[in-house]
């Protein structure tokens, strides 16, 4: 009864809101390079490298950026043409919506693939080391988002609704000081099953980001909470303090604190971490450089858990060349109760991005991991990871603007693992063209290929998104043909997928989203309706 209600509430708000607008994902130009515009959102949830940023023009919208990287609440972009940006102006992307478990192979990305931030991504968002009166004004803005989740089975016994609510908040320059306070948190359960949830509450509360940060001058800036830093974006989130104090070229900064509970993400204070790093910037002609060299000791109830030095490195400095490049190597070892030090390379991950000409870019990744071996918490199964082989693999990207309106890309992706059946492969490729003559649609064209050591799969796709009303009502269609093999029933399963999505302004910053997915085998089908209302502030 609930999941019927909160269905027919949420389509009724729609129906009300048919006379009021679209509601994209909108974002603020944060940091602005020779290279790269840095846009700030409140979530990137439903954004995806190479996704189109569009801003509001006298004849629509108009795409203006491609995201080249993100992070959950902040993208790396390319800009698209000649345009000059400034700090503040607004962008805004269309979130994608969740594909079908089914196809969620073709979607991985390479297992080392972590968020590119800024170089001074801290810096550049809080405003801290900005003289201008403009960015020490106070800001403050966030989300609130209610997301229903329904599976839709042929037995109503087997129908299921998960929930979900997210928070995300910044304010920066509190007061018209160097405070800033940060946060994402989300809460999800599945309605009637609270059980999980009473037996543990991060069973559903996951706090990604809860910090606040305090600019004492241009130079030196003090954060607490829970907060990734940017310079040391393989160690993850930390709990705890973390100081930086800047030396003209060089910047040098320690952190204290804890490491998220490696099972829930609550906060566990036996998983105490410490470390320091230095880096150094430099700004040339036509890019700049930045290295970033970390040491971390990581414990576990007073015990090492894993010593680590981290070096990252990322590069502009060559007219249209980008770079990024990091390694991890662990200096400690406990093996049969013999402590030993060490020097082991673990996570190497490379990636490389040019542009040939304005509307052609190309970009090559390549990444090599081991298992990160944590030895007081994954002893008990110590043995079985040090025993597997490192998984490796290359994603080539090709994007190509060649006509107004007309956007083509592909990318391709290879792993492997020497003791894997097969590598791992697939590939795909799109056509998009943003003004289809007399409709005033966006239409574009999918085809996906993918093979692993227990499916081959070709997906074709179609779909066309337009705006109904200007300004007021979204509209969006999708069907893709699925023809996959399973290799060892040796049978074919082909699938029929249709999408279909509604998105509207209801008032003023409340947006309404609806979106249906229905899956239909020869003797199955699988209906899900994704239900969204998201105010900003």
């Amino acid at each position: 009864m609930g999941r019927r209600f909160s269905i027919v509430l949420l389509l009724l708000l729609l129906l009300k809101a048919l006379a009021s607008g679209q509601g994209p994902q909108e974002g603020t130009v944060t940091y602005i390079t020779s290279q790269h515009i840095y846009v700030r959102f409140n979530s990137t949830e439903g954004l995806a490298d190479g996704d189109t940023l569009f801003m509001q023009g006298s004849k629509g919208e108009v795409p203006v950026l491609v995201i080249i990287s993100h992070s959950s609440t902040s993208c790396v972009c390319e800009v698209l043409g000649d345009r000059e940006f400034k700090l503040s102006e607004q962008v805004s992307g269309k979130p994608k919506n969740l594909k079908p478990a089914e196809l969620t192979e073709v979607n991985e990305v390479l297992p080392d693939e972590r968020p590119l931030l800024a170089p001074d991504s801290l810096t550049a968002e809080t405003g801290a080391g900005d003289k201008s009166e403009a960015t020490r004004k106070q800001v403050i803005n966030g989300r609130f988002t209610v997301s229903s989740y329904t599976d839709l089975k042929n037995k109503q016994s087997d129908s299921r609704e998960r929930l979900r609510y997210t928070f995300s908040m910044a304010a920066r320059n509190v007061g018209g000081s160097g405070l800033t306070v940060e946060t994402y948190t989300t809460f999800s359960h599945t309605l009637n099953q609270w059980d999980e949830i009473r037996n543990n509450l991060f069973n559903g509360l996951k706090i990604y980001n809860l910090s606040a940060s305090f600019a004492f001058s241009e130079s030196m800036i003090l954060t607490a909470g829970r907060r990734i830093n940017p310079k040391l974006s393989s160690v993850g989130a930390i709990d705890g303090l973390q100081f930086e104090k800047k030396f003209g070229s060089l910047s040098a900064g320690v952190i204290a604190g804890f490491r998220p509970d490696y099972q829930d993400y609550s906060i566990n204070s036996g998983l105490f971490q410490y470390g320091a790093y230095l880096a150094h910037d430099f700004k040339g002609t036509t890019g700049g450089m930045q290295n970033t060299l970390a040491y971390i000791e990581q414990m576990n109830q007073g015990q090492t858990d894993r010593r680590f030095v981290y070096f990252q490195h990322s590069n502009t400095l060559v007219s249209n060349l980008w770079f990024f490049g990091s390694v991890e190597a662990d200096l400690y070892q406990l093996v049969g109760g013999t402590k030993q030090t060490v020097f082991n390379l673990y996570n190497t991950y490379v990636n490389i991005r040019y542009r040939f000409a304005r509307p052609l870019t190309l970009s090559l990744s390549y990444s090599a991991r081991n298992n990160l071996i944590y030895y007081e918490s994954y002893k008990d199964f110590l043995d079985r990871l040090l025993d597997e082989k490192m998984l490796q693999g290359w994603r080539f990207t090709v994007n190509y603007h060649p006509l107004p309106y007309l956007y083509l890309g592909a990318h391709a992706a290879y792993r492997y693992r020497k003791d894997d059946p097969m590598p791992t492969k697939n590939a795909h490729v799109y056509a998009t063209y943003t003004q289809i003559p007399g409709i005033a649609a966006s239409v574009t064209g999918t085809f996906t290929w993918m093979q692993t050591a227990y499916l081959d799969g070709m997906i074709y796709g179609i779909g066309i998104d337009k705006d109904i009303l200007k300004d007021k009502l979204h509209a969006e269609l999708k069907y893709h043909f699925v023809d996959q093999t399973y290799r060892n029933a040796e049978m074919a399963i082909p699938q029929h997928v249709g999408e279909a999505g509604l998105s509207c302004a209801v008032y003023r910053k409340l947006y309404l989203t609806v979106y249906y997915e229905g899956t239909f085998e020869k003797s199955l089908g699988y209906n899900r309706i994704f239900a969204s209302l998201s105010q900003r502030f």
